[in-house]
């Protein structure tokens, strides 16, 4: 039995989108010290260049390239980089998001068309991407990163919940389809630390944000949410895990 077709961490070939901080960065730090080696992808190449080097000096492997999740061909020339590097891909993590929330009633288009081609374009392109990979080693996994906004819809996150809505419904879809050789897992957090809060411009969302993030969970209690979703044995597939802090209502 090989590292693709077991539950084990070591060694197994990890892609990360959006890995330039928050989520993305805690969970390429864990499983790089479990052992995986990681393959990081993010629009800030500097963030990238540093998060490598400091998982190299502490003895794990990783590797990194500029991406953009709403481009097909960034994303299809990530996935090939990894291959290229291993020569295969295990576990493909779609995580990139933005969130400024906003009422509707603020009518902030630009930035409902941005959560949609980064929150539900840039998980379908990984999949795009990915998919024909694993069905020809005939292993893989999925891990798509959702929302707490994936299972309730609150005021100023209408667009934003939609999305992750989105991706709860293409994950389970796409469970449905792979079969027994490609397991699906959906993760979605509560409120936790991360630069998300920082796309938000409207005033009245930031300031309700600052209070909701009072509890806020550290990025690394998503990073071992990730990695027991990981490690369990190839049979069996964690499909949801929802982590959220105890102190929230939410």
């Amino acid at each position: 039995m090989n590292n693709i077709e077991s539950g084990i961490i070591k060694n197994k070939v990890v892609l990360i989108t959006g890995a330039s901080s928050g989520i993305g960065e805690a969970t390429a730090r864990h499983l790089a010290h479990r052992g995986a080696h990681v393959v990081m992808g993010a629009r800030r190449t500097d963030r990238l260049e540093s998060l490598s080097a400091d998982i190299r000096a502490n003895g794990g492997s990783a590797r990194y390239r500029a991406l953009d999740v709403t481009r097909l061909e960034d994303m299809q020339g990530f996935v090939d980089f990894a291959q290229a590097e291993f020569g295969r891909v295990d576990v493909m993590i779609n995580n990139a998001g933005v969130m400024p929330l906003s009422k509707l009633e603020a009518l902030k288009v630009d930035e409902w068309n941005r959560m949609i081609d980064v929150n539900i374009r840039g998980v379908l392109h990984g999949i795009a991407a990915a998919l024909p990979i694993m069905q020809k080693q005939r292993a893989g996994q999925f891990l798509n990163m959702a929302s707490i906004g994936a299972h309730a819809v609150s005021p100023a996150a209408a667009v934003y919940c939609a999305t992750k809505y989105a991706v709860l419904a293409i994950s389970e879809g796409l469970r449905q389809e792979v079969g027994s050789d490609i397991r699906v897992t959906v993760v979605s957090p509560g409120v936790t630390e991360s630069e998300l809060a920082e796309s938000i411009s409207d005033p009245t969302g930031r300031e309700e944000m600052r209070t909701f993030r009072k509890v806020a969970i550290p990025s690394d209690a998503i990073a071992r949410a990730v990695a027991y979703a990981i490690e369990q044995p190839a049979d069996v597939d964690v499909s949801e895990i929802i982590v959220r802090p105890t102190a929230s209502m939410y």
